[in-house]
């Protein structure tokens, strides 16, 4: 069964080691993530965006999709079903469609109606064992058609939202979504070290994980960081795969491929197997591999 995802962080975090939390947007990628984490005997996160989970039919869509495909491939490794930067209403409908972690992202409301709407997420979850990720310090570049500009979190905010009984936290420490740009400074990891200083141990959570030298990567692990998102990084693998092989001819529907007939499982299967590959390398980065053994 698909579990929370508080335990797993707080083992990565008196580990030292994080765990990958990658965006789905179809079977395939689902497959991918879920067939890898069993290889690697690594704990997941699977998650969905807002925009993803409308594209794929609804978030019941996603949790059915997610719970069967995890039961039929006998995954024994632990596995949490999260939503993504989620405004309060997707949380709650995230929450009855049986996820079970989820963000709820009052990063772009005032302080105290953030921390107020997380207090409402948070006693509803904890009541049916769903962890919850809230957010202070809005995350650089677009997510789901939302810009910001890459914030850096005050400490005393992290400490007051950590103290509202949430499961992890992610804080705004330079990092945004999506490519960075070439003038990019770099994480603040001096603020990081404060901020989990200031939040009584609870696990931190790095958004915009693609991009970030490895360096970085593991100076914000042993700084506090005990999940890190991955989206874009699959995106561009997913696609260089796939138009690689229709560039090669091989999704031409005409000649040989018109007389077996056209085949969408093979067109989709280069975008499979380069996920795989990355989500295996980031694992690997992350310091996860056996863990869940």
């Amino acid at each position: 069964m698909l579990v929370s995802a508080a335990e797993m962080l707080k083992k990565a975090k008196a580990g030292h080691y994080a765990v990958g939390h990658f965006n789905t947007n179809n079977l395939e990628w689902t497959k991918a993530i879920l067939t890898t984490a069993e290889e690697l005997k690594s704990p997941v996160i699977i998650s969905v965006s807002m925009g993803a989970g409308k594209y794929m039919g609804g978030y019941t869509v996603v949790a059915a999709l997610v719970k069967s495909m995890h039961d039929s491939l006998k995954i024994s490794v632990p596995v949490a079903l999260h939503l993504d930067h989620g405004n309060y209403d997707a949380a709650l409908a995230c929450i009855d469609a049986g996820f079970t972690s989820v963000m709820f992202d009052g990063s772009s409301l005032p302080l105290e109606e953030n921390v107020e709407k997380t207090k409402t997420i948070v006693k509803l979850a904890h009541s049916k064992g769903i962890s919850v990720e809230a957010e202070v310090g809005a995350i650089g570049g677009t997510e789901d058609g939302i810009t910001a500009d890459g914030e850096v979190a005050d400490p005393k905010d992290c400490a007051l939202m950590a103290s509202l009984g949430i499961d992890f936290l992610a804080a705004g420490i330079g990092n945004i979504h999506g490519i960075y740009p070439a003038d990019w400074t770099g994480l603040h990891i001096d603020v990081l070290n404060d901020i989990n200083a200031a939040t009584n141990n609870i696990p931190l959570v790095l958004h915009g994980g693609t991009g970030i030298p490895d360096d970085q990567i593991r100076a914000a692990i042993k700084n506090g960081v005990s999940k890190i998102n991955v989206n874009t990084d699959c995106q561009l693998v997913f696609a260089e795969a796939t138009i690689a092989y229709c560039a090669a001819g091989k999704a031409d529907p005409s000649g040989d491929n018109k007389e077996k007939g056209y085949d969408p499982r093979k067109l989709l299967k280069p975008g499979y197997e380069a996920i795989k590959a990355k989500v295996k390398e980031k694992m690997e980065l992350f310091g996860s591999v056996g863990k869940a053994a």
